[in-house]
């Protein structure tokens, strides 16, 4: 997937005033939050479970050359093979030249992040092969020739007119003749669609959401259903996965699910957890014929031995997004690039480079609330401070922004200068917001003020109130 060519600022402009979105969002906005919440209740061991659940990944990432190793051993163990990708462009070459070599011409997929990350559909659609989404978010948005928006729920921007005007638009030559009124028409005539393209497809592509080293096993997760198919109807199937997502052993894997499933939608698991472990063996009913994954690294040993390395623990369940009062008020197409909210603010510059994503950054008032309920307890906020250190250090901010920081720490270096500025200027925004306590415009500083009030100054700073109940005399 390309880069957006506009920016962040932008993109947010656009993204607030779009009422049908702020629509969609603020439905998404609660169902996400009031499950987990319910879900975290309900298990009184779920702080422990996380402390488990980083000691796993942080194991893991420490030995991350042994088990990698130990992976492919079993896979091919188990009749496999595995091919190791350093970048998107090599990933993608590997990708349709085994699909050349299975002589493919239609070619089913799971949701994958990564393969957004590498675009791989374009790839694939380039070289001459019908691909198909088969998640009913993707498979939506592949019609509207849009991202993914969310990463759980990809089409969560998208109305339920919008998406019945899609299927209306593209299922003509499938025999649609009227719009459809209901979500449940909707699903079923999706479908009717998939179920032809699964039983006709020759290659089914998924991503994982775990690698397992003790059984060279790749573990999918979803509700539909549609990996499972993806992975054992066609004669070939290809995972494709980051060498982060490998973990020790099944066990490992059975405690970041129950971590998961609660994080991502509030469920204790997902519907389907499904595990492959090589191609079909004799007396199997069902399975590919040839089995192969893809591992790509695209900068992620260079994240390992760096100050990033933190964001190699997440397990892409989306709670960042869903309690992200930014998220939440713009959506993922904000964003620019394959991975929104809090996570994506620490990775798609690191991915695409600051030069191309230094608004992101940015794009966080640091409340917290993302490493809160992060399950891997990833220091989201202390991330998003030291790429902002990065692009500061490069000069790659708005100038204004620089001088604003550099007036600021001449200022805080200077304590009988600050108390002399701060003061006078504590009183007269207390004058200027009057009784009600708040203002609602401020020279120079438009941005903090257009979509929210400023709640003001008591009249007195901090310093002066302190020395007042103190009974110390102000210097």
């Amino acid at each position: 997937m390309k880069p957006s060519s506009r920016s962040f600022s932008a993109n947010a402009r656009a993204a607030l005033q779009d009422q049908v979105l702020q629509q969609a969002l603020g439905k998404a906005r609660s169902g996400f939050v009031d499950k987990r919440r319910a879900a975290v209740q309900a298990l009184p061991e779920f702080d422990r479970l996380k402390q488990a659940g980083r000691e796993i990944k942080e194991h893991s990432l420490a030995h991350l050359d042994l088990y990698l190793e130990r992976f492919e051993a079993q896979v091919q163990a188990q009749g496999g093979q595995v091919h190791w990708a350093r970048d998107g462009a090599e990933a993608r070459r590997i990708l349709v030249e085994l699909c050349r070599q299975a002589e493919a011409r239609r070619i089913t997929k799971g949701k994958s992040m990564v393969g957004e990350e590498i675009g791989l559909n374009q790839a694939l659609e380039e070289a001459g092969l019908e691909v198909i989404e088969t998640d009913l978010g993707e498979y939506i948005l592949q019609l509207a020739e849009e991202p993914p928006s969310h990463i759980i729920a990809p089409a969560v921007h998208k109305s339920r007119e919008q998406i019945a005007a899609l299927f209306h638009e593209h299922h003509r030559k499938y025999g649609l003749q009227a719009p459809l009124e209901t979500i449940p028409a909707i699903v079923d005539e999706a479908r009717q669609v998939l179920r032809d393209a699964f039983l006709g497809a020759d290659l089914g592509i998924t991503g994982a959401n775990f690698l397992v080293a003790e059984t060279g096993s790749a573990i999918i997760v979803t509700n539909e259903g549609n990996g499972d198919l993806t992975a054992s109807l066609p004669r070939t199937h290809i995972v494709l996965a980051s060498i982060e997502k490998v973990v020790p052993t099944l066990e490992d894997a059975t405690v970041l699910l129950r971590l998961l499933g609660r994080s991502a939608t509030g469920q204790e698991l997902t519907s389907y957890t499904t595990l492959f472990t090589g191609p079909r063996r004799d007396g199997d009913g069902a399975g590919p014929e040839h089995f192969h994954v893809v591992l790509l690294d695209n900068g992620r040993s260079e994240m390992l031995g760096g100050e990033l390395r933190d964001m190699l623990r997440c397990i892409r369940c989306g709670a960042c997004l869903n309690h992200c009062p930014v998220y939440s008020a713009v959506g993922g197409h904000a964003y620019g690039w394959v991975y929104p909210g809090p996570m994506g603010s620490v990775l798609t510059p690191q991915f695409i480079g600051l030069e191309q994503a230094g608004d992101l950054p940015n794009a966080s008032t640091l409340c917290g609330r993302c490493e809160e309920v992060c399950p891997m307890s990833i220091p989201l906020p202390e991330l998003l401070r030291r790429q902002r250190v990065r692009q500061h250090r490069a000069k790659l901010g708005h100038k204004r922004a620089r001088w604003a920081l550099a007036l600021w720490a001449a200022l805080a270096r200077r304590p009988r200068l600050y108390q002399a500025l701060t003061r006078p200027a504590a009183w007269l925004l207390a004058r200027l917001a009057g009784r009600k306590g708040r203002l609602r415009r401020l020279p120079l500083l438009g941005g903090w003020t257009s979509m929210r009030d400023l709640p003001a100054p008591q009249g007195r700073t901090f310093q002066q109130q302190w020395q007042a109940r103190q009974g110390t005399p102000e210097r």
